[in-house]
């Protein structure tokens, strides 16, 4: 009898002993996952379970060594592990990963015949049939896993075929995944590489003792009413109050601040709201700058339309953290924690007078030992030339440039880019490049800007979304500003020890842009970063057209075309066309369609007046037309024929000898009509201007 009982004590301990561990044993399902995603709370802490992230990509596989050839090699698509055989299917490999891990972000975008046509499945657990399978499109945006915002593509104004396709729906595995995409169209040898299919995966990859509940149907079905309300949450945004507000409205002279200050601990920011108003609305957005301080510790300093989202003009939008109106009101809704004091500031760098209206809410937090500062800094590459070496050719002339680096414990949760362009050419070619924790090679290394930012193909349509968001796209394929933001949730970086993020500047033209960059992290105390507080930078003006970067001043005797400011045109399109055709600086002044009769009028700045002998190269080509030019509405003698019809060429004509004034100056061109030889289109082009002072 009493060895029964011994056994059964034994057999409860051990029983205990094991339900025990089990219970200790983290686990990761879809719906923590889902729970994690719209927590604000969890990415103030040190992830637990903790996780490291990593990317599969199509990036174009010459990219091998930093800095050396290949670097930036951009055929970055069609890339894929491998190519194998599935009962008798030929399937391409672009994911293959280990668990317990799980994908948190997978974008796509496809060009060519039959590029997305074809068939994705996903294998979870060496299972021989995949857990899911069918059209690629109707996966990653469409409504076979989830809905917005989750299978997203954007931008919505953009023609479907050209959007970026996001799935934020997180794919949990436990012992392993791989995705494959079958697709008949594809064709790849040594000279062939098509049709065009991009990728960016990225994925969490876990310790093996956690224990992750695997996607399936099933599982997917019991999530629904969860997948359905986190999206509408998430396109919700924030609700509620926060339970202690500051506010504050007060005009700001030239390098006044106004500042809150909460000392009390248990607390978190969890809301500020900015409003500004001023003669210059535009510079005051940029010279008007947040900084934090957290326990004495600042780690925030960046310009507040840069902050909030919206560059140095008032775009509208709503993400998961921030959100702008049309109005110019603009709120954040990352949660800041502190221990015993925080000290929120908003200082005026500017040359003006700001009317600030300002609040600042606090909730309830419990900092512990895995809590975290949040961090935001901010520098611009001001008129900096897109190439490093402008004498380099076929684009070999790109070069890195660093969001930030952080030398400490954190997560990195987010960037942005604020762009001036000045060329009607694609500034954005770039990939992404994140080094973690002192790796030779990044685990990030992408497909491009757009790519890495959600949308595809240079599109310049305005799009919002939980995670991504482009309040303006004006200077994607013309001079003008964009705003590109990314914010991570399930997708945050951890790193132990460093972080650095960089990105290509890579121009398809080379010319001279201003390219603004906002890095956003949480920390443990003490983390160092490189880009320091630079009042400045944020005085320098903002560009609003493209005379602000690129002066019409006539400098060394020359002006470049393109150069010129335009004044008026009476009707047609006069843009900046950059290309092959010899054209000194790549590109010129270009004006097309216009009607008989037309006039376009553009400026120029002389520092000196006096009597100039001025030349002019002046494009032809089988669609120019005829046109006569005037220097300060002073017709010149000869008129110019563009018509040539062997291809596009240049030819230098005499303007003859004019009394030219200090300062502002006018060139005009008329259109009389066209060679009865030329095509159609009415095209003009001045590549350079000369000036050579006579006596």
């Amino acid at each position: 009898m009493s060895h029964i009982r011994t056994l059964l004590v034994i057999g409860m301990v051990a029983s205990i002993f094991f339900t025990s561990c089990e219970e200790e044993q983290k686990k990761v399902t879809l719906e923590s996952l889902l729970s994690e995603m719209t927590d604000r709370q969890a990415v103030t802490h040190l992830p637990d379970p903790s996780y490291i992230l990593k990317q599969f990509s199509s990036y174009d596989r010459r990219s091998t060594t930093p800095g050396e050839k290949g670097w930036w090699a951009n055929r970055d698509f069609t890339h894929f592990i491998r190519e194998e055989e599935n009962q008798g299917r030929r399937e391409f490999v672009m994911f293959d990963a280990q668990g317990p891990g799980a994908v948190v972000r997978w974008w796509s975008t496809f060009a060519g015949e039959g590029a997305a046509d074809g068939t994705v499945r996903i294998y979870i657990d060496r299972q021989e049939e995949p857990v899911f399978e069918g059209n690629i499109l109707d996966l990653l945006s469409g409504d076979m896993l989830a809905s917005e915002p989750l299978a997203a593509s954007v931008s919505p104004e953009t023609d479907y075929k050209q959007r970026g396709h996001n799935l934020y729906l997180p794919l949990p595995y436990n012992e392993h995944c791989k995705i494959t995409y079958e697709c008949d169209a594809v064709q790849i040898d040594d000279t062939t590489r098509k049709p065009s299919i991009y990728y960016n995966i990225d994925y969490r990859s876990y310790a093996d003792d956690v224990q992750a509940e695997s996607i399936s149907p099933a599982v997917l079905e019991q999530n629904r009413e969860n997948i359905k309300a986190v999206g509408q949450q998430l396109l919700e945004g924030f609700s509620g109050q926060p339970r202690n507000m500051m506010e504050e409205s007060q005009t700001l002279e030239p390098g006044e601040s106004t500042t809150f200050t909460l000392e009390e601990t248990g607390k978190a920011i969890s809301y500020l709201s900015a409003h500004i108003e001023s003669d210059d609305r535009h510079q005051a957005l940029r010279s008007t700058v947040l900084s934090v301080s957290f326990d004495g510790e600042e780690t925030v300093w960046i310009p507040v339309g840069e902050f909030f989202g919206t560059g140095y003009q008032v775009y509208p939008s709503q993400t998961w953290y921030t959100s702008v109106s049309e109005s110019g009101k603009m709120e954040s809704y990352w949660l800041m924690p502190f221990r015993e004091e925080v000290e929120i500031q908003y200082t005026n760098h500017g040359d003006e007078d700001i009317k600030l209206r300002a609040s600042a809410g606090f909730d309830d937090y419990r900092w512990n030992s895995s809590s975290l500062y949040f961090g935001a800094a901010w520098h611009e590459h001001y008129q900096i030339h897109t190439a490093k070496d402008p004498e380099l050719e076929d684009h070999k002339w790109h070069f890195d440039v660093n969001y930030v680096d952080l030398e400490g414990r954190g997560l990195y949760v987010g960037d942005a880019l604020t762009i001036f362009n000045t060329v009607n050419a694609w500034w954005g070619e770039g990939d992404e490049k994140i080094y973690v924790d002192g790796e030779a090679f990044p685990s990030f290394l992408g497909t491009g800007t757009e790519d890495y930012y959600g949308y595809a193909w240079c599109r310049p349509e305005k799009f919002t979304h939980p995670f991504i968001a482009q309040p303006t796209g004006k200077g994607n394929l013309s001079p003008g500003m964009t705003v590109n933001r990314r914010y991570r949730t399930l997708d945050a970086i951890p790193f132990q020890s460093e972080i650095q993020a960089d990105i290509e500047l890579w121009h398809w033209v080379k010319t001279t842009i201003n390219y603004a960059m906002s890095s956003f992290w949480y920390a443990r105390p003490g983390v160092e970063t490189n880009v320091k507080p630079d009042p400045e930078d944020v005085q320098k003006p903002v560009a609003l057209k493209r005379s602000d970067i690129c002066s019409p001043k006539v400098s060394g005797g020359q002006l470049e075309g393109e150069n010129l400011e335009i004044q008026s045109v009476g009707s047609g399109t006069a843009t900046i066309q950059a290309g092959p055709f010899g054209w000194s600086g790549k590109s010129q002044l270009w004006w097309r369609n216009a009607d008989a009769g037309a006039k376009l009028t553009a400026r120029f700045i002389l520092e000196e007046a006096g009597r100039y002998r001025v030349k002019a190269k002046l494009t032809k080509a089988p669609d120019y037309g005829i046109v006569q030019l005037s220097l300060n509405g002073e017709p010149l003698v000869d008129r110019f024929n563009g018509y040539n019809k062997d291809g596009v060429v240049t030819e230098e004509v005499s303007l003859g000898t004019h009394v030219l004034k200090a300062g502002e100056n006018t060139l005009s061109m008329e259109v009389l009509g066209r060679d009865d030889r030329a095509k159609p289109g009415n095209m003009a082009g001045i590549d350079l201007l000369s000036f050579k002072k006579v006596k």
